[in-house]
């Protein structure tokens, strides 16, 4: 087991990730901030759901939830349907646009990641994916699932603004 020194340097570590967070949104398209990426994001690696999933993916309250959905879906690039188990709910789908903006997204992520890490061996890119997933599931992180996309490969743009879910 590590030494309380080790846990403190950690913690120190994970708090300046915040910084590279914001250099990764400062890519974002003027018209796709990051609450809106992480819509794409989470649609394009879990497929079609319901807003109450997609709420607790986000790990944010229904409200902030909303105001996300309604501005994908102002720009086309979700579409909302209504639920054959209860038409009072609606199903996300992304839009052939969705998927291009997530593409688009994604190809922004990998040009910084590979700007920044380029002086990193391949084996210590894959060492630092395993660790970062095994310090997820460690903390129960239920979006921890195999991308459904190809273009949702880099899911960046996950984190929001963390408010309690209330689904």
């Amino acid at each position: 087991m590590a030494e309380q020194a080790q846990y403190e340097e950690l913690a120190r570590q994970l708090s300046a990730v915040g910084a590279v967070k914001r250099d990764m949104g400062r890519i974002l398209p003027p018209d796709c901030p990051a609450g809106s990426a992480a819509v794409l994001t989470l649609l394009g690696r879990h497929g079609d759901m319901r807003m109450s999933k997609l709420a607790e993916l986000l790990s944010v309250d229904m409200s902030v939830t909303s105001r996300h959905v309604a501005h994908v879906a102002a720009r086309g690039w979700i579409e909302r349907h209504p639920d054959p188990a209860d038409k009072r709910s609606r199903i996300l789908r992304l839009t052939p646009a969705g998927l291009t903006e997530l593409e688009e997204l994604s190809l922004r992520t990998s040009r910084l990641l590979a700007e920044r890490l380029s002086d990193w061996t391949d084996d210590e890119v894959g060492q630092l994916i395993r660790l970062m997933t095994r310090l997820r599931a460690s903390f129960g992180d239920c979006r921890s699932v195999p991308a459904r996309h190809a273009a949702a490969a880099a899911p960046v743009f996950e984190e929001t603004t963390r408010t309690p879910a209330s689904t």
